[in-house]
C-alpha cells in the first residue's frame, strides 16, 4: 500500500492526534484488560481473555494502518492549488444536466470525505469523473444509477 494520500495540514494534524490517542490511551487500556482477564484463571476457557486479545489485535492493526497512511501522506497547501482545472482540494460548482440542479463540492482525499459538508473523495465515481475537467466541460460519471452528466460551472480554491 504505497498509495500517496493527499491531505490538508489540518487533516494530518487530526491523524497525528488520533494515532497518539490510540498509542497513549487505547493501547495501555487493552493491555490492562488482558492482564485483568489473565488473573481470572484458566486461559483456555476464558472468553474475556480471548475478547481482550482480539480487541488488542484490532487496535494494533488500526495503528499500523494509520502509521502507513501518515507515511504516505502529502500535504497540499490551499494557495498552491491550480484552479484552471478540477484537482484535489479545489471547490467545484457543477450543474446536473438531467435535473438542472446545481451543487458545489470540494474534491478531497478519502480521509477527509464528508458528503454532508460537501466534501467528496477524489476516488469516488463523481470525484474521478470531475478530475482534470475545465470550466464549461461536461463530465460523464458512471454511477450505480446510470451515467450522470455534470457541467463544470466554476472552479475555485
Amino acid at each position: 500500500m504505497s498509495d500517496v494520500i493527499y491531505v490538508s495540514k489540518e487533516t494530518l494534524e487530526q491523524m497525528k492526534a488520533e494515532l497518539h490517542h490510540m498509542k497513549a490511551v487505547e493501547r495501555p487500556a487493552a493491555s490492562r484488560a488482558i492482564a485483568e482477564a489473565r488473573e481470572k484463571g484458566d486461559l483456555r476457557e476464558n472468553a474475556e481473555y480471548d475478547a481482550a486479545k482480539e480487541a488488542q489485535g484490532i487496535l494494533e492493526a488500526k495503528i499500523k494502518k494509520m502509521e502507513g497512511d501518515m507515511a504516505n501522506a502529502r500535504i497540499l497547501e490551499a494557495d498552491a492549488i491550480d484552479t484552471s482545472k478540477v484537482s484535489i482540494l479545489t471547490r467545484v460548482s457543477v450543474t446536473n444536466i438531467t435535473t438542472n440542479k446545481t451543487m458545489t463540492y470540494q474534491i478531497v482525499s478519502e480521509k477527509e470525505a464528508d458528503l454532508k459538508s460537501g466534501k467528496i473523495s477524489v476516488t469516488s465515481p463523481i470525484g474521478q469523473g470531475l478530475l482534470g475537467k475545465l470550466v464549461g466541460e461536461v463530465a460523464e460519471v458512471k454511477a450505480p444509477a446510470g451515467v450522470l452528466k455534470f457541467r463544470i460551472d466554476k472552479i475555485s480554491a
